[in-house]
């Protein structure tokens, strides 16, 4: 059976926050270098309570990746156009539960009128993105005390329009 990708919901926290946790702890090595300190720090809120609370957030867009009924990966978006988290486990990666989440993000920002999706990108899924069309921008420093890889990409905006209830936030013209 595929990837199958689906909004996220406060049920889902537990296991979302398990593929957070691991996706960081096992495939993230190359950020972390095995640092207590910053491992730590960048998982001490990636709690099931936390997670839930992202879910219900009526600013975000949150989406699971299923693989055999199983959660494989967790995906959120904020209106303000920034992908926060685009997480899978290590078994599920190069398997499409990645690039399915990110489409998935990436037509919801259309629908929301986004033009441009930024985010902060590990060194270890920093070709991920580049494959799938963002462009590197710089260096910052996250929260965590870590380097990360600050990618955009524009958005076709006027392809995903609709009069569909997220109208509200659907910047097209003649509607």
């Amino acid at each position: 059976m595929g990837i199958e990708i689906r909004i996220a919901v406060p049920d889902d926290a537990f296991a979302a926050c398990d593929v957070l946790r691991r996706s960081i702890s096992e495939c993230c090595v190359a950020d972390h270098r095995n640092d207590p300190e910053r491992l730590k720090a960048w998982l001490g809120n990636k709690t099931p309570q936390n997670v839930a609370s992202w879910f219900v957030s009526p600013a975000n867009h949150a989406l699971i990746a299923e693989r055999d009924g199983v959660v494989v990966g967790v995906a959120l978006l904020t209106q303000a156009g920034k992908l926060s988290l685009c997480y899978v486990l290590p078994e599920a990666l190069y398997c499409g539960a990645g690039k399915a989440l990110l489409q998935g993000v990436e037509a919801q920002a259309r629908a929301w009128g986004v033009s441009v999706l930024r985010l902060n990108s590990t060194i270890t899924a920093s070709k991920f993105y580049e494959r799938n069309g963002y462009i590197l921008a710089g260096k910052e420093m996250s929260c965590y005390g870590l380097e990360c890889d600050f990618f955009w990409k524009t958005l076709n905006v006027t392809d995903a329009c609709n009069p569909a209830p997220s109208k509200r936030f659907c910047q097209c013209s003649g509607q």
